[in-house]
């Protein structure tokens, strides 16, 4: 079972007991977090696509840390004019781990029914 959510204008494919960096949470490490942004959900097979969400789905994550992502330069110079400029950006992440997908009964997929039990045939006589 696997579930597309969105937060911090990204999407991530998430399922149970992953963990992902995403931007920051206003959410004190080691409380929980619920994402109700679940644009598709996967469940055995069957995937159930939102409108743009999917209804009465969501993802429950606990908050491990907060930390701050690598250096990123961007350094801009036009030659033979003496100028140059030099800018650090570190973006701040939060680290969360997937608890579980909860999907309710609006999102919950069809289910198909179990295929017949074949007739059994006895082998012919020839």
């Amino acid at each position: 079972m696997y579930a597309v959510l969105e937060t911090g204008s990204k999407q991530y494919r998430v399922s149970a007991g992953d963990t992902l960096e995403i931007e920051r949470l206003e959410v004190e490490a080691g409380q929980p977090v619920t994402f109700d942004r679940v644009l598709l959900l996967n469940h055995e097979g069957q995937v159930r696509v939102g409108a743009p969400t999917v209804t009465g789905a969501s993802v429950v994550a606990d908050v491990v840390e907060h930390k701050r992502g690598p250096k990123l330069i961007a350094f801009k110079m036009r030659r033979r004019e003496g100028y140059h400029r030099k800018v650090g950006h570190r973006q701040e992440l939060t680290v969360v781990k997937i608890k579980e997908i909860k999907f309710g009964p609006g999102s919950e997929p069809a289910s198909t029914p179990a295929p017949a039990p074949a007739a059994e045939t006895a082998p012919s006589a020839s």
